[in-house]
């Protein structure tokens, strides 16, 4: 039994990890200056909020830059962009509001 587990074990820390595939959706002004409103980006695993926000911003028709106050939710979840990110998640980008 213990071998099998070992063998398991072993097998998985073998294999080469896939990239995870993450969907970014862009709203507003982002949006425009990026030049679309979906990205698609690869990241490997243990990625953060912040490392899809600069693949975003480098695999994006329009170079664009991220407001300081830009607002991140993943599935739909407000989160900090020290959260991590998993294979299939959808990350929304969300800039500040502004006018009255």
């Amino acid at each position: 039994m213990a071998s099998r587990i070992l063998k398991a074990v072993i097998t998985h820390e073998m294999r080469p990890h896939r990239p995870m595939k993450i969907a970014i959706k862009l709203f507003a002004g982002l949006r425009d200056r990026a030049g679309t409103g979906d990205l698609s980006v690869e990241l490997p695993e243990g990625a953060t909020v912040r490392d899809a926000i600069e693949a975003a911003q480098h695999n994006a028709p329009k170079k664009w830059a991220a407001p300081t106050s830009l607002m991140a939710a993943v599935n739909n979840e407000y989160v900090e962009f020290t959260d991590t990110v998993a294979d299939g998640d959808e990350l929304a980008l969300i800039p500040p509001v502004s006018g009255g």
